[in-house]
């Protein structure tokens, strides 16, 4: 081979490798072009949520006691008028409070270490702080703040906690933004408006909240789903999305795990709804327990809905969950690390990891009892060491904070977890 067609061989697999980098990349993607009709088909450009990773934060504890406006153990109870206990109980895995500086005692017996049962509440600004300082210090970009039918007797409290998030996204650099909920909320179609007009909207003027392509960021989670708690059509849907985009905001949709497909747990002919969405993301809660349903997921539901966001010009955005503690799921990380793996491989704009803080349903990334000598004694609380491993309160932040550096492309990708179970 002489050598001007060696330079030809080196320059042509040089641009193979750069394309193939392209279309897994996220640092770098290339610039919006529109199509014939005038939408972009290519993904936007990095932003706040684009090339980032956004957490899912309830924020909604609270305790009597606390000076809430609730005045209720809020989410920590079936009963919110009375003390947790082993026979009022409302969550599936323990918290390790143990940084907190206002905690509240229970009726759970004490722990195995001998330690008063508490609890923290969300209300307590110190709280927020701690949970916002974990983001930062674990590379966690993001906080899509929960907020559901905000005219019932919460609405207070989560108002409240609102401005907490807003002081403590602020006070360590993190982006938040709101996350609408409409789960049971009847007169959604009207209230929503006047929720974001009267009250929201006056978060985006801080520096902390989320921008995407200049625009606002917006999620409302709920639209399209088959069931009784979501009966809005896609008129409905469509009206709502359009007249967010009308304020000028970047909307995400919090959609079933079968929307492209519009069968199973989407209402059919829901599409033109998904559609109008800027970004979209399925949820995937409940739908994946194993490896082996990872796999057998992406192959049916991630690849083509990369597939079809791309060639829609729709953002795509993923859930990544820890798994169900509760359900023995994690593997030690390796059931989470697996889908930071495979969603990195894709190409996928951002991700969202389900959730920071769901200790009702066992799916929390925030720091969680290690061992039997940090639950209530005598309790059924499974602990991060369950299937044998143990794990400090913090590993899944940590894991999650690496897989957002392999995700940012700060470290390779990487099939095996590279995070330590203990520090």
């Amino acid at each position: 081979m002489n050598l001007k067609s060696l330079n030809i061989l080196v320059l042509t697999t040089l641009l193979a490798l750069t394309a193939g980098c392209s279309k897994k990349g996220i640092d770098q993607p290339a610039a919006p072009e529109p199509s014939p009709g005038g939408k972009v088909i290519t993904p936007s450009p990095p932003g706040d949520v684009v090339g980032k990773v956004t957490v899912g934060y309830q924020g909604w504890f609270a305790a009597k006691g606390d000076g809430s406006p609730i005045d209720a153990w809020w989410h920590w109870t079936q009963d919110w008028a009375k003390l947790p206990s082993t026979t009022n109980s409302g969550i599936k895995s323990w918290p390790d409070v143990r940084e907190y500086t206002s905690t509240y005692p229970t009726s759970f017996p004490n722990f195995g270490n001998g330690q008063t049962a508490n609890l923290f509440s969300s209300f307590n600004d110190q709280t927020v702080n701690t949970q916002f300082l974990w983001m930062k210090q674990n590379g966690l970009d993001v906080a899509a703040l929960q907020r559901f039918n905000p005219n019932g007797i919460e609405g207070p409290v989560r108002d409240a906690i609102t401005a907490k998030v807003k002081t403590a996204a602020e006070l360590h650099g993190r982006k938040f933004y709101i996350m609408y909920d409409i789960s049971g909320w009847v007169n959604m179609q009207s209230e929503i408006k006047t929720d974001w007009t009267n009250k929201m909207s006056g978060y985006t003027s801080s520096s902390a909240y989320a921008k995407q392509n200049g625009k606002p960021v917006v999620c409302i989670w709920g639209f399209g789903f088959s069931d009784n708690n979501h009966p809005f059509s896609a008129d409905v849907c469509i009206d709502v999305i359009n007249w967010f985009k009308s304020k000028g905001c970047y909307v995400i949709g919090g959609v079933p795990t079968n929307w492209r497909t519009e069968d199973s747990d989407s209402r059919p002919k829901f599409l033109s709804a998904y559609k109008a969405m800027d970004m979209i993301s399925p949820w995937m809660i409940g739908r994946i327990g194993t490896i082996s349903e990872i796999e057998s997921k992406y192959r049916t539901i991630n690849m083509p809905d990369m597939a079809y966001c791309k060639a829609n010009g729709i953002d795509y955005q993923p859930c990544i969950l820890p798994g169900d503690l509760q359900e023995h799921q994690r593997i030690h990380g390796d059931f989470m690390w697996r889908q930071f793996y495979n969603m990195k491989s894709l190409g996928a704009q951002g991700l969202y990891i389900s959730m920071f803080d769901e200790y009702n349903e066992g799916n929390q990334i925030a720091k969680t009892a290690e061992n039997a000598s940090f639950i209530p004694a005598g309790t059924s609380f499974v602990t991060l060491d369950e299937d044998g491993t143990a794990c400090s309160s913090d590993y899944y932040l940590r894991l999650s904070g690496d897989g957002a550096k392999m995700f940012r492309g700060e470290i390779p990708l990487t099939v095996t977890r590279p995070t330590k179970p203990m520090l």
